[in-house]
């Protein structure tokens, strides 16, 4: 399960610098790829703690 997190990593810091970087696009587009950059970033890094899963399946279990 490790590498698909540090694949959410990677994707969500590519998509940080594009957003960073790329000029050409438009403002909301920009913004929006960074929000999501940002969040699959803080979800990869989260993912990696200790005890990760069990905050998780504590939450699927609450639905």
């Amino acid at each position: 399960m490790g590498f698909w997190y540090f694949l959410m990593l990677l994707i969500g810091g590519w998509l940080v610098m594009r957003g960073l970087f790329k000029k050409s696009t438009n403002g909301l587009i920009r913004f929006g790829t960074l929000v999501i950059g940002g969040l699959l970033i803080a979800l990869g890094l989260f993912m990696f703690q200790d005890g990760s899963d069990a905050i998780v399946a504590d939450l699927f279990n609450l639905w």
